[in-house]
């Protein structure tokens, strides 16, 4: 009885190995397409050259902070300067000139370089508890 059910066995295992396996081929998806719409116009771009002037400037007594920058633009010349109120006292300004073929920039410092001595306003407290040890 039981060489009856592994022959069974292997002839139902030889059927089934018989088959081959089935591959599906993936979905092929067509290339997206964009459609304007109807009164699509090509941006118009002007033809006159760039022109502008600007300036800002930041004094912020609270924090300290003093700077500002200014620059104007006619064609390909551009030109203009910066300033900035340095953390050691001095102040720097850059003044820099564009003719379309490079950038020369000319870097000033006005006043001395401060460095006062650092003297710390909190003294730590902290004092280490006593070591405890075990009594046996």
């Amino acid at each position: 009885m039981s060489l009856k059910v592994i022959l069974v066995a292997c002839v139902a295992a030889v059927a089934l190995a018989d088959k081959a396996p089935v591959y599906h081929q993936p979905p092929v998806y067509a290339a997206p397409t964009y459609h304007a719409p109807a009164p699509y116009k090509q941006p118009e771009y002007p033809t006159a050259p760039p022109k502008y002037n600007y300036n800002y400037g930041v004094a912020d007594g609270y924090s300290g902070a003093n700077f500002g920058h200014s620059e104007s633009r006619d064609g390909y010349k551009t030109e203009g300067s910066y300033t900035v109120d340095l953390p050691d006292g001095r102040k720097q300004t850059v003044k820099y000139v564009d003719n379309g073929d490079g950038l020369v920039a000319e870097v000033s410092y006005e006043g001395e370089a401060q460095y006062p001595e650092y003297k710390p306003t909190y003294k730590p407290t902290y004092k280490p508890a006593p070591p405890k040890y075990p009594v046996y």
